[in-house]
């Protein structure tokens, strides 16, 4: 039985460790110890060197590279938790990994999203705070509550003080036109569309730019950018229509494989990213590359869960 914890206890795994501090730091606690190893062969061990018995615990991990590593890690830890007799158990996944195996694309293809719901459950978990789904019907996988928070809030704060009429939001493909019109309303301006065809996995042919860019200042905005093949296309396509200065953010910054070398050879200016993921210090380095911590909107999110108060009035 689901009790309220008397007490807030922030743990975390290993993917994310200064995001978990600044959470931590931000509700005014300490980071809870977390002994998270692993024997030789790979597997996971953890130990919770404190008590977490009716307390209201908050594990903080996403499910960034290695994604399987720190799933597991993850589903561990909540497990531990739930035999510690902790009071409620709470997910904190900032990054939410497998969310992009949604749907039955193909004949025979698997939903891994709703599998790893499942499992998150199964482990012990109570409820999951998570941020920027790729889907947010994602939400639906679950049979326990989900509070998803928004990316769209920080980034848009981050990009208005340098904003004028001249500035354009720009949606990389079609599928994130919901997310760039959002964004466009709250800085208060137009709206263009990259309009691209994927022939394969990876591979992005950029067809043309819906709407007028000449001479304009761009913001190219999506949930993630993993290979970055789908902005470094469309910045080029702005480019060639005539764009005067490309900027790209994101929430997830998952970069993987020749992202960074796309996106330093690219016309981008800036790419501004959520820390949901921690970077690689090469990438937290690079001068094209711009962080804004989610660490206050996370905090603010589990004071709002233990309070048992209005999640969306933390956006007022």
């Amino acid at each position: 039985m689901i009790t309220h914890g008397n007490q807030i206890e922030v743990l975390a795994g290993n993917s994310n460790i200064p995001l978990a501090k600044a959470v931590a730091e931000e509700l005014g606690l300490t980071l809870s110890d977390a002994e998270v190893s692993k024997f030789s062969d790979g597997e996971i061990s953890t130990t919770l060197p404190q008590t977490v018995r009716g307390r209201d615990v908050f594990i903080i991990q996403s499910t960034s590279i290695p994604v399987n590593d720190n799933l597991m890690e993850l589903l561990i830890m909540i497990d531990a938790c739930k035999r510690a007799s902790a009071g409620r158990i709470t997910a904190v996944i900032p990054y939410f990994g497998y969310a992009r195996q949604d749907r039955k694309a193909r004949p025979r293809d698997p939903i891994t999203a709703k599998l790893v719901a499942d499992i998150l459950t199964t482990a012990g978990a109570d409820r999951v705070l998570t941020m920027d789904l790729h889907a947010a019907q994602i939400q639906g996988f679950f049979d326990i509550p989900v509070d998803h928070l928004y990316g769209a809030p920080l980034l848009t704060k981050y990009f208005k003080k340098k904003m004028d009429e001249n500035w354009v939001v720009v949606s990389p493909d079609v599928g994130s036109v919901g997310r760039a019109r959002n964004f466009a309303s709250r800085v208060d301006a137009a709206l263009a569309i990259v309009d691209k065809r994927r022939p394969k996995a990876n591979a992005v042919e950029v067809m043309n730019v819906i709407g007028d860019v000449k001479g304009k200042t761009c913001i190219m905005i999506d949930d993630m950018i993993d290979t970055a093949g789908t902005i470094c296309q469309g910045a080029e396509a702005l480019a060639k229509n005539g764009a005067k200065e490309i900027f790209a953010c994101c929430t997830h910054g998952v970069l993987s494989g020749p992202a960074m070398e796309r996106l330093i050879a690219s016309p981008i200016k800036e790419i501004v990213v959520l820390d949901t993921i921690d970077l690689p210090e090469s990438v937290r380095n690079c001068s094209k590359v711009k962080v804004v911590s989610c660490a206050k909107l996370i905090a603010k999110a589990i004071t709002s869960i233990y309070s048992d108060s209005s999640l969306s009035a933390i956006y007022e």
